[in-house]
């Protein structure tokens, strides 16, 4: 130990001094004949016993005293290093009671509001999966569609956008149907119209790997005589049919499908715009009622699918005012609105005759 080694070198450095003066001594007494060289031996031999037993000695005594410094620096250790772990448990036991009052106001705020919510979520969405089953239930029932029919509701039409259009076809019978977007709703209002007995759809979509997908699904059908699916590719719109509002609100016109595939639309009586998707501008699908109106029937229907959105919602709201439209909105998964022409007051008949004036 370095303290050991530390305290034991001056008594060594002593003994190295007096030590061989000592043992010299015996040798004199018996070079002098005080001594015999037989005494000499003796005498020194004990002297050496001698300094050998206070070496020892003194081993111990400097031993004792590191024992003792080291007890004394241990127990000096030990206490900082109780009242450092003292301490640390103090700050854990506070850092625990935080924790503890953390889980309580979670369990008595947070969790309930995020429960509520929760359990609300999957009512909403347990209600809208049971409304769609029944939809589908009676659409197939009342259509007597094939065995196999392409899925709905993602991508694709909920069942209940898909009865409220075969509802509007029975009710009204158009002799055209014209689809914004081709698909598994294609394929549903073909077999509306058959049922009807009258009436065609055109559907216009933009993509022509898709356009041949809804072609090969509707033959599958044997839906051709009264479907149609017509490539039109999107292509940037006139300005006065583009979803840029006067505010300026909506800065760029939107691409929209080519207008001259669609020019020999005639007398249109049902338009269900439930496209072009909403990623290739804002305000896509606005184009649809400039465009066609003109080409529509007086009575015309219009459809507009997802209609909860904002940006649907919002060019729903120009439809109106621009347009004088009436809209209805209808319960559905995604939302429907419904957009039919505003009927006009009639004025009175320029030859009535008058009421008289009552007598004085």
């Amino acid at each position: 130990m370095p303290s050991l080694r530390r305290r034991a070198k001056p008594l060594l450095a002593v003994g190295a001094v007096l030590g061989p003066a000592v043992l010299a001594v015996p040798a004199v007494l018996g070079a002098l004949a005080v001594l015999s060289w037989a005494e000499a031996v003796i005498a020194t031999a004990v002297l050496l016993l001698g300094a050998l037993v206070c070496g020892l000695a003194a081993g111990l005594w400097l031993l004792r005293r590191s024992v003792l410094a080291l007890a004394t620096s241990v127990s000096g250790h030990t206490r900082k290093v109780t009242e450092v772990l003292g301490q640390d448990r103090l700050e854990i036991a506070r850092s625990l009671e935080e924790v503890g009052e953390r889980l309580t106001r979670i369990q008595d705020h947070a969790l309930p509001k995020t429960s509520r919510e929760i359990q609300r979520a999957v009512t909403v969405q347990g209600r809208h999966d049971y409304e769609q089953q029944v939809a589908w239930a009676e659409l197939r029932e009342y259509l007597d569609v094939a065995p196999f029919m392409p899925p709905l509701r993602g991508w694709a039409a909920s069942p209940d956008v898909l009865r409220l259009l075969v509802r509007l076809i029975d009710r009204h019978r158009p002799e055209l149907v014209v689809e914004c977007g081709s698909g598994a709703s294609s394929v549903w209002i073909g077999y509306a119209l058959r049922r009807a007995g009258t009436g065609r759809l055109v559907a216009v979509e933009h993509e022509a790997r898709y356009a041949e997908l809804s072609r090969d699904l509707v033959a599958a059908h044997g839906l051709d005589d009264v479907v149609e699916v017509r490539h039109a590719p999107l292509t940037e719109v006139k300005a006065e049919l583009s979803g840029a509002d006067p505010e300026g609100t909506v800065e760029s016109a939107p691409l929209w499908y080519d207008l001259s595939r669609l020019n020999d639309l005639d007398r249109i009586g049902l338009l269900f715009v439930d496209g072009p998707p909403q990623a290739t501008g804002e305000q896509a699908r606005h184009p649809a009622v400039p465009a066609l109106l003109p080409q529509c029937a007086d009575d015309v229907v219009i459809v507009l699918d997802d209609a909860d959105r904002p940006d649907e919602r919002a060019l729903g709201d120009r439809w109106v005012v621009e347009h004088r439209l009436h809209r209805t909105e209808e319960p559905a998964e995604k939302g429907a609105h419904v957009f039919t022409r505003r009927v006009p007051a009639v004025p009175p008949a320029s030859n009535a005759v008058p009421e008289p004036e009552p007598s004085t």
